[in-house]
């Protein structure tokens, strides 16, 4: 969601700011702004909008000055809009603030600081902050901190600077993340790494209730009582290239071409021919797995389609019962869960609100609880029992791609560490899928070739208002992420069916020219999809259908047909997605949308 940046040190901040602020402007926003301190004033300068209106205001009117916080806003409270930009400040603008996340109980301490006779002129939850800490504020910017942390209620990742205290910069988190970048002589915080790559590969990763103190002296980290906390300097190893476009147009496209090397790295010494599967460090017992009574998948959006498919290969394979749940609604109804359970939770950025909601639950439940995640150091690394992480790299555009894959392959190597165990599934069978997973970065290389047909497909339907997405068994859970990803960045109307769901109702709703995507990628299914095909082929829809190299026979029925390399069923939706992604994307191009940033989507959603 909001992106927050902060600096501390001997160059001017702005042009600083405002390069962090770009490398997070993958996580969705709709107005950005700066506070710095110059001449021993706080000097605030944020707008509605793209970046770019911000450094247009700083152009015309500079701040100087070497300590200031920077922030993207996604609107939560109050609509998007100058006044309700961040940073926000108290009244006299002594102290300013920077916050990602939600204050929960914030109109209770807005009434109340509002009867200590403290004025308020937005509608965001963020306000009560900077008046919460100047009500405490007492000569000391970190004790005023720490007091109206201990009134705050809900999540947040704060940066605070103040008029009195110009050396200082003061930033803590709780449920929302926040890294330190340890530059020479100079000291950032940020929400993110790529926010602070370009300056520094050195960086601190914070735990909840971290209190940090960036002077001259360089960064201390404290807890609530002001202990001094020591922590270990974590490395960035990945290439600052890898967060730009390398020659594509679009972060989409690029991200889209680095699935086979994604795979590969997520594969790298946990699949290897001949030997068993391997699962890091992850320490579950062959015991254990065989006490298992349920696994639950939990997750959202693109993370959720990927346990989707977790749910069919864990059940295939290990024979143990999954169930697969949006992690938005998990806690809510009370889950049957304890400490025979196995929670599986999926986020990209390992920081998803409701995904962590749900992984503390079930913790709280003495349920074990893998990660699967591609963010090291991430909340749900860090709280987890467990973490398998996706090697996918960092991954700037809104709408997921190679994540989802590198999601799908953890999916296999979990459900084929679990078979591997409790032996359900023969030594062949087991190096023969191994053998199939490997080769398949050379399939999904082979995929791209679709690239022409989909473009043709695009430019026939991209006056399209609907369009339906139909699939059974694995091809229902490829539909389910196709049909987003075109929600998503090209917003056309879309839903996803299980093929054999159609005569039970939405198929009221195909008539005359109405766009069908059938995927047809399971052969014992095969039969079963064409037959659907036809059902809506025979009330008018145009159908595409997506099937296996071979199976020309699908052309009798469907308008158009692409196809994908030969693969193992249960491997498909690795090659299945490819065209359902290009298609999405070069939808949006001929649309004319914003590809890497669609309209009111965030990369990573850290509000409930």
């Amino acid at each position: 969601m909001c992106g927050i940046v902060g600096y501390f040190g001997n160059r001017e901040a702005a042009p600083l700011l405002i390069e962090g602020l770009s490398k997070l402007e993958y996580r969705g926003y709709d107005s950005a702004g700066v506070a710095i301190i110059e001449n021993g004033e706080i000097e605030v300068t944020k707008c509605k909008g793209r970046l770019k209106n911000l450094e247009n205001k700083l152009e015309e009117s500079p701040i100087h000055g070497m300590v200031g916080i920077g922030h993207t806003r996604w609107a939560t409270h109050g609509q998007p809009s100058d006044v309700n930009s961040h940073p926000h400040s108290n009244k006299e603008q002594t102290i300013s603030v920077v916050h990602n996340g939600i204050i929960e109980n914030y109109i209770e301490l807005r009434e109340w600081l509002t009867s200590e006779g403290y004025e308020f002129k937005s509608q965001t939850d963020t306000e009560v902050i900077p008046n919460l800490v100047d009500y405490f504020y007492e000569g000391d910017l970190l004790k005023a901190v720490i007091k109206a942390t201990k009134k705050m209620e809900g999540s947040y990742a704060i940066g605070v600077i103040a008029k009195n205290e110009p050396d200082k910069l003061v930033a803590v988190r709780k449920d929302s993340p926040l890294i330190v970048g340890i530059g020479k002589e100079e000291s950032f915080i940020a929400s993110d790494i790529p926010a602070v790559l370009a300056q520094t590969r050195d960086v601190y990763l914070l735990e909840d209730r971290e209190f940090v103190i960036l002077t001259k002296e360089g960064v201390k980290i404290v807890d609530s009582n002001e202990n001094a906390i020591e922590k270990e300097v974590y490395k960035v190893t990945w290439d600052a290239d890898a967060a730009e476009k390398g020659g594509y147009e679009h972060f989409m496209l690029k991200e889209i071409h680095e699935q086979p090397k994604a795979i590969k790295d997520t594969m790298t010494s946990r699949i290897v021919k001949g030997q068993p599967i391997k699962l890091d460090d992850i320490t579950i017992t062959k015991e254990e797995i065989k006490k298992l009574n349920k696994v639950y998948i939990v997750a959202c959006g693109t993370a959720y389609h990927a346990g989707v498919v977790g749910k069919y290969v864990i059940e295939k394979l290990a024979r143990i019962p999954v169930e697969v749940d949006i992690a938005s609604e998990f806690k809510y109804r009370d889950p049957i869960i304890d400490e025979n359970s196995l929670m599986i939770i999926i986020s990209q950025s390992g920081e998803t609100a409701d995904t962590m909601s749900a992984l503390r639950l079930a913790k709280e439940k003495g349920a074990r609880v893998i990660a699967v995640t591609n963010v090291v150091g991430s909340t749900a690394s860090r709280e987890a029992d467990d973490v398998l992480y996706t090697w996918a790299g960092p991954e700037i555009a809104v709408a997921s791609t190679k994540a989802y894959v590198t999601q799908l392959i953890a999916m296999y190597i979990i459900a084929l560490f679990f078979a591997q165990n409790k032996e359900t599934v023969s030594n062949e069978k087991l190096e023969e899928i191994k053998e199939e997973m490997l080769a398949l970065p050379e399939k999904v290389e082979k995929a791209f070739e679709c690239k022409e047909a989909i473009e043709k497909m695009t430019a026939e339907t991209v006056n399209e208002k609907d369009m339906f997405f139909l699939g059974r068994g694995l091809d229902y859970a490829v539909a389910l992420e196709g049909s987003l990803k075109l929600k998503e960045i090209s917003y056309i109307h879309s839903e996803a069916y299980a093929a054999g769901e159609l005569k039970h109702g939405p198929i009221a709703l195909i008539e005359e020219g109405t766009v069908v995507v059938a995927l047809g990628t399971q052969e014992e299914l095969f039969d079963k999809t064409v037959s659907n095909v036809q059902e809506v082929v025979s009330r008018g829809a145009k159908v595409y259908a997506i099937a296996k190299e071979g199976h020309r026979e699908v052309e009798k029925t469907a308008n158009s047909a692409i196809y994908v390399p030969r693969v193992m069923d249960l491997l498909a939706p690795v090659v299945t997605v490819i065209p359902l992604q290009l298609f999405s994307y070069y939808m949006s191009i001929a649309k004319g949308c914003d590809v890497d940033k669609p309209r009111n989507l965030a990369k990573s959603v850290t509000v409930e």
